[in-house]
């Protein structure tokens, strides 16, 4: 990975590469999961909640790593054995592997699948009754023969085990192979020498054996995922009308009949409600979105908006806006940390920070809230049903009331009563005859004009 963030902490579409399997396990119903861990590289601190870490010694193989957490074996009862950085298994997978297990009262089940060109994994070797009879590596010369070579039914790193034969057998497992590794394969032959039975589950997906090693493998594992969520949205009532230009993460949830709109990203834990319409190009990070809403070309972070509301198009809302239902965040328009109540309008070219804006109230164009002295921020409250001029500069810490209308061009720093006027702004003045007193001097004597230009002005 050519990385100093551990490989199984990369992201895949917003979750830790290790949070797929963990995720798929529990949905399938494990009661525990533990994360074997590299002492070196202890990835704990960063696993979900309630999820256990055990630490392999050294990195002597994958049954090392199982048998570093021997113990929680034999207080098991039956044992899912997934791979950290193969993250596209999938409950519904997991289940089916289970059924395969306890129907066939198998000590060992394979999650085995078929490819075109095996490469370097494993190969299954089956006995005359279809069971497995063992597990062949191919990572270095001398693993396998020609013969298994040949075979293209590959083992993809997951299996389930009943815990107490797989306890004894870790307990005898040897590394006399070539890398000089304990496989956890090599469990299989022990357990049918004990008599115990050994069958595969050949999945027709061999996405369910796409691991990453490399920041190219990332890509195709981030990409499959994407599109497994894209197409779960899409089952569940969604539009996404341009799939190639989408970014929805694992987390996001959209209800039914939201229209998706070319070149949008959800991202992180976004929600959004019924009948919205989301782009074109718009990001949501950790946002939600209410019903009915219309947000194109707009960026929001960790906002809430509620149902039928107007964003953008080129809206920003930061961390903390909230818009009530029916509320408007128009072209051009910043808000942060900011409350706008129900069928408030903020049109266009306004910044709101730090502010509570009372329903019903119209923000006139390039009204902004000067909330920062240079020290600390202050908090603007704007009252039900006002109305701004164009240019109003609100100065916090400062109150409108209910009702209140500002004048243009008016920098307002004391508080306004309700249903008041207040104009703030320096007095305008004529000077009567200037544009034919400059057309009339020489176009070739700037000082001139600027010399009394500036006499003018102080008349």
């Amino acid at each position: 990975m050519r990385s100093a963030v551990p490989k199984v902490l990369h992201p895949v579409c917003g979750l830790a590469l290790v949070s797929w399997p963990i995720r798929a396990a529990r949905a399938a119903g494990a009661d525990r999961v533990v994360v074997v861990v590299s002492p070196d590289r202890d990835i704990s601190a960063a696993l979900p909640e309630e999820v256990e870490s055990v630490p392999q010694p050294t990195a002597d193989g994958t049954g090392g790593a199982v048998r570093a957490a021997i113990e929680i074996i034999r207080d098991s009862e039956t044992v899912l054995v997934l791979s950290g950085d193969v993250p596209l298994i999938s409950a519904e997978l997991i289940t089916e592997m289970l059924a395969t297990h306890n129907d066939a009262s198998a000590s060992a089940t394979v999650l085995t699948t078929v490819l075109e060109d095996p490469g370097a994994y494993g190969r299954v070797v089956r006995d005359s009754a279809g069971d497995i009879e063992r597990i062949v590596e191919t990572k270095a010369d001398g693993d396998a023969t020609a013969e298994q070579l040949a075979i293209r039914e590959i083992n993809s790193g997951a299996y389930v085990f009943a815990a107490a034969p797989l306890a004894d057998a870790l307990g005898r497992l040897s590394n006399d192979n070539a890398q000089g590794e304990y496989y956890l394969p090599d469990v299989l032959p022990l357990l049918r020498e004990a008599g115990l039975r050994v069958v595969a589950h050949q999945s027709e997906d061999p996405n369910v054996n796409l691991g990453v090693n490399s920041r190219a493998d990332l890509a195709l594992v981030e990409a499959e995922a994407r599109r497994r969520i894209l197409e779960r949205h899409m089952l569940a009532g969604a539009t996404i009308v341009d799939p190639s230009t989408t970014w929805i993460e694992a987390e996001v949830e959209i209800a039914t009949d939201v229209r998706i709109e070319p070149g949008c990203s959800l991202i992180g834990t976004t929600s959004v409600g019924t009948g919205s319409v989301i782009g074109p190009h718009t990001t949501l990070i950790d946002t939600r979105i209410g019903a009915e809403v219309s947000i194109p070309h707009s960026y929001a972070v960790e906002a809430a908006v509620g149902d039928r509301c107007s964003v953008g198009p080129f809206a920003y809302l930061r961390p903390k806006a909230e818009l009530a239902d029916g509320a408007k965040a128009g072209t051009f328009v910043e808000v942060k940390n900011s409350k706008i109540g129900s069928g408030a309008k903020i049109p266009h070219l306004s910044y709101i920070g730090d502010a509570d804006v009372g329903a019903g109230s119209n923000l006139g164009a390039a009204t902004i809230t000067a909330n920062y002295d240079g020290r600390e921020k202050h908090r603007t409250t704007i009252g039900e049903g006002v109305r701004t001029a164009v240019d109003t500069t609100l100065v916090a810490p400062v109150t409108i009331g209910d009702g209140a209308y500002t004048g243009a061009n008016s920098a307002i720093t004391d508080d306004v009563p309700a249903g008041a006027l207040a104009i703030s702004r320096p007095d305008q003045v004529n000077i009567e005859g200037y544009a034919d007193r400059q057309d009339a001097k020489p176009a070739s004597d700037p000082a001139n004009v600027s010399a009394e230009s500036e006499g003018e002005t102080d008349k």
